[in-house]
């Protein structure tokens, strides 16, 4: 009895380390009720990888990014560019007609001036940098039930509005450190790191019609004196269809930095008066926010990516739209004689190798890893799915260890087993495949998205065909009833 208890103790303290922080679905049932019958097996088993290149991913991300680098670790060149939409309050209303006291020369109400912030949070590079950006209208709304990869490029998709057409095009030099600012604005906490686009020009619309500049237009669209309807207002939906489609902002020129877009808002300033003839600058914005659709999508010299993946002696993480690492299970060793056993732990840990490219601007190694079943690949982004802790499921980077670890995988093993048995399976029935990604969480903490990540990263680990480093080792833990 006591050698019994000894070894339910120890499995206890092994499920402690190993799966605390992963599906439990079965461990409740065999630790309870007859402990005297409980039979507990150990073994270890050899993973093989291999990177993979991924040719684009869906870019469903809420921070957009703009900017043009060189990879330090390839040597070639990455450049960002992102669509966004807008979004307005619920039944927003401009103030009364007869209030506004911005006229232009044919004597209609105008915006006084309309311009274009991009905020961003972070960058990658220096931001002294001269760096040239590109807005675009476009030609008519993204669309929500189509899948944007990040190769989908909306110049060639011919979803940009012809500027022989009338469509508003604004090329901007800037850097992200924006010296035109005074220092002393710059280091308040207040202030918010922006790039500033103005929408100043004279523009025409789809039916011909010319304003002296963008949110002249905007403001014309609110009023039914000038043809307009504040039901175009009314919300997100009805402004994007029928006055604002959206931006495409596009990295044109320079290189040396690459901005993570936090926010991108549409400002456009009036006079206006109130029931006392006080006079106040009125604005009214219209922001990208998660509200609406913003996608990202890059163009990525693919040729030293090829050499990456073709490097056997590891294996690589690298993104945006770099490089996957596939893990091929060996799921048949680990089922083999324990097809009434309940699979209480499967572990394996994901070794680092430190970066040998020392420079200033060395690429971060991803934070979120992500394991799906290869045949997931594509799916689980497409139809929205979180890591369920089933055959799904995240390892976070330990920057102490160096590692990663998956705590708990014995779920999907177990699955990619029954469908081999079900005839169900397909030829990489027993494949996953390791993917960078970015998570959310709600107000309760509880896990709400889970997205590619699209921001620049790099890493390279311990494994591949002719890896010398040593073998990736799953640890099994079984258990039954005897």
């Amino acid at each position: 009895m006591k050698s019994i208890l000894t070894i339910v103790f120890v499995m206890l303290a092994v499920f402690a380390a190993s799966s605390c922080d992963d599906n439990t679905d079965t461990l409740g049932s065999s630790l309870t009720g007859g402990m005297d019958h409980l039979e507990i097996a150990t073994d270890t088993f050899t993973i093989t990888t291999r990177s993979i290149a991924a040719d684009s991913v869906l870019a469903r991300n809420t921070t957009s990014f703009l900017g043009s680098v060189r990879d330090p670790e390839t040597g070639e060149y990455i450049s960002s560019h992102y669509m966004t939409q807008f979004h307005t309050l619920e039944n927003y209303e401009f103030p009364s007609l007869d209030s506004l006291l911005s006229v232009g020369e044919d004597g209609g109400i105008i915006a006084d001036s309309c311009e274009l912030r991009i905020y961003w949070d972070s960058y990658y590079g220096d931001s002294l940098s001269s760096m040239k950006c590109t807005v675009y209208e476009l030609e008519q709304p993204m669309r929500e039930d189509v899948n944007y990869y990040s190769n989908y490029n909306p110049l060639a998709e011919g979803l940009i509005r012809s500027t022989a057409d009338g469509g508003l095009r604004v090329n901007k030099s800037y850097t992200l450190e924006d010296m035109n600012v005074e220092r002393s604005e710059r280091d308040n906490t207040y202030y918010s790191k922006n790039i500033r686009v103005l929408l100043n020009d004279p523009y025409t619309d789809k039916d011909g019609n010319t304003y002296n500049n963008y949110g002249t237009y905007i403001m014309r669209k609110y009023y039914t004196e000038y043809g307009g309807d504040p039901d175009y207002f009314r919300n997100s939906v009805r402004l994007t269809n029928n006055v604002i489609p959206g931006f495409y902002i596009e990295s044109s020129g320079g290189l040396g930095n690459m901005a993570e877009v936090s926010l991108t808002q549409l400002n456009l300033y009036f006079k206006y008066k109130d029931d006392n003839d006080s006079v106040y600058v009125g604005t009214t914005s219209f922001a990208g926010t998660q509200e609406v659709l913003q996608r990202t999508n890059y163009v990525n010299e693919t040729g030293k990516i090829a050499e990456l993946v073709a490097d056997n002696t590891c294996t690589y993480l690298k993104t945006p739209a770099g490089i996957f690492t596939e893990v091929t299970l060996p799921v048949e060793e680990i089922c083999l004689n324990h097809a009434t056993d309940t699979i209480n732990s499967a572990k394996f840990t994901l070794q680092r190798i430190n970066n040998e490219v020392h420079s200033e601007y060395s690429l971060d190694p991803p934070q979120t890893l992500l394991i799906i079943p290869r045949d997931s690949l594509y799916s689980f982004f497409e139809n929205k799915e979180i890591a369920n802790y089933k055959t799904s499921f995240l390892a976070s980077y330990n920057s102490t260890d160096n590692t990663y670890v998956f705590n708990n995988i014995g779920s999907m093993v177990k699955a990619m087993q029954t469908a081999r048995e079900n005839g169900e399976a397909s030829e990489d029935w027993n494949k996953a495949v390791i993917i960078p990604v970015v998570t959310s969480y709600n107000v309760s903490s509880t896990l709400s998205s889970v997205v590619h990540d699209m921001s620049l990263t790099s890493t390279r680990l311990i494994g591949g065909p002719d890896n010398t480093a040593g073998d990736i080792k799953i640890s099994v833990i079984y258990s039954k009833y005897k």
